[in-house]
């Protein structure tokens, strides 16, 4: 099979390594390859070792070339989206030192209390970063390891993140991207460079991080001899900045300064991601106020109990987990693993509202609705942060395009269609984050907008769900009871 230029989008997640490869003119996926990744620790512990990053996006290329047929030859470029804020530390050859801290480790919420504290409070902090510190937060997890293994700490001769690491080890140059580096907490979103300020506190010196291009589409380097050997690719083909995860799926949608501003997007995973792209700085402290790929802005809230917190409440019910109708009376706020936003780091799940006649059917659609108001919620904040009235009809009227896993859920998409009142476009592309890497890609071996690109391939739509009458009983009836038991019931 002949393909006349192909780019490399490579979707390096917590769990699992996917190359895409991509027809450079049509955005045609021609084929994805898969590799895993080994996750491990105890209690709040969730570490990973660096060079299983790598080995696992050398057999998804390998995987990817044999399933396409594509001539290495007609590789143009590539690009990495990783998962954001891992603290990965190198020694002076460029050798991971420990495993990786990856972003859902919680060991460092001590640390991230203090930093907030020490610079006198959330408000300073979104001022400079966008961003309060947070265990998931790189900041937060360094200053863990120099409290906890201080000998690792001053060892540490270059400071990485997950996709910093792996484009490093592609071009052998050192290079992040304003979207990855606005999640570290000693990036600043108001000057587009790192903090000294904040650089001085936290004991790090500007030589241990990477230089920050200008977007994640930016050309960095080129393949090198080395790297272009083992992963079986032309050496000398582009290397883009890459970028986070959020932000490459951004890209994948169409969002951004050369497509759509201002536009909502709910991922429905494990945890519920809502972000848009914008032109205006969120400062936000309900907020993780990124900087988007492409030089635009991407204000982001994430709860934590979203498809696995429901999955639970089925299994209790020995239910499937689509067999559920509108939850009546019940409220059920599924905060089973704490929640981040609201931010009720202790609380546990609440029901409160049932009658005699409540079937278990009712029981786990009140999940569902308890989980879609939390981020629901959160979806009104960023429309908040890009300067919007969330209810005003031309805002509240706009598209939500629903991604992740749950996205394919009947139940998900109605319960989402019911209490937001807004139409729905289901994207008919799974692989947005790969896709968006893909578009990087092919910015850094063209010079075109990567957001232009995908807008272009048409990556982001989907059929076009019309609206319903929006459930504003059941809305005001879940907000009430999350209003009252917060914090006093829920923590």
């Amino acid at each position: 099979m002949s393909h006349s230029q192909v780019v490399i989008g490579v979707d390096s997640s917590t769990q699992s390594t996917k190359a895409a490869f991509t027809d450079a003119a049509t955005g045609r996926l021609l084929a994805v390859g898969r590799a895993p990744h080994r996750v491990t620790g105890e209690g709040g512990a969730r570490e990973t070792d660096p060079e299983v990053w790598w080995d696992a996006l050398r057999d998804a290329v390998g995987a990817g070339l044999k399933e396409s047929g594509v001539q290495p030859s007609s590789v143009i470029g590539i690009a990495v989206a990783g998962q954001q804020h891992g603290l990965v530390v190198l020694d002076g050859a460029g050798r991971p030192l420990r495993p990786a801290l990856l972003w859902n480790d919680t060991r460092s919420a001590p640390q991230a209390a203090a930093l907030t504290e020490t610079l006198g409070g959330p408000d300073a902090w979104t001022a400079r970063t966008g961003s309060v510190p947070v265990a998931s937060m790189t900041a937060s997890k360094w200053q863990w390891l120099r409290e906890n293994d201080p000998a690792v700490a001053d060892a540490t001769a270059a400071i990485r993140l997950p996709h910093d690491f792996l484009t490093e080890r592609l071009a052998g140059t050192p290079a992040t991207d304003p979207g990855d580096a606005s999640g570290t907490c000693w990036y600043s979103t108001a000057t587009g460079e790192y903090d000294a300020e904040l650089l001085a506190l936290l004991g790090l010196d500007t030589d241990l991080l990477p230089p920050v291009a200008a977007t994640g589409a930016a050309r960095v380097g080129s393949l090198t001899a080395g790297a272009a050997a083992e992963l079986g690719l032309p050496a000398g083909i582009a290397v883009a900045a890459g970028t986070g995860d959020n932000m490459s799926a951004a890209v994948g949608l169409g969002f951004g300064g050369a497509g759509l501003l201002d536009h909502p997007v709910l991922s429905l995973g494990t945890s519920g991601t809502v972000f848009a792209a914008t032109r205006t700085r969120p400062a936000s402290a309900a907020l993780a106020g990124f900087a988007a790929a492409d030089g635009t802005y991407l204000p982001l809230a994430c709860t934590l109990n979203c498809t696995l917190a429901v999955d639970k409440v089925a299994a209790l019910l020995r239910l499937d987990r689509e067999d559920a109708t509108p939850g009546g009376e019940a409220v059920l706020l599924p905060y089973l693993d704490g929640e981040r936003t609201p931010d009720l780091p202790a609380a546990s799940g609440l029901l409160t509202g049932i009658r005699h006649d409540t079937t278990p059917q009712q029981l786990l659609g009140a999940a569902y609705e308890g989980a879609a108001v939390t981020v629901l919620r959160a979806l009104d904040e960023v429309m908040r942060a890009c300067g919007l009235d969330p209810a005003a009809p031309e805002v509240a009227g706009r598209p939500l395009r629903l991604v992740g896993g749950g996205a394919q859920g009947r139940m998900w998409v109605e319960t989402v269609r019911r209490l937001s009142g807004r139409p729905l476009t289901v994207p008919a592309s799974g692989e947005l984050v790969a896709l968006g890497a893909a578009a990087l890609a092919a910015g850094a071996a063209t010079g075109e907008d990567p957001v232009a690109v995908a807008t272009s391939w048409d990556t982001g739509t989907g059929p076009l769900l019309e609206p319903v009458e929006r459930d504003t009983e059941t809305w005001e009836r879940v907000g009430a009871v999350l209003d009252r038991a917060a914090p006093s019931l829920l923590s």
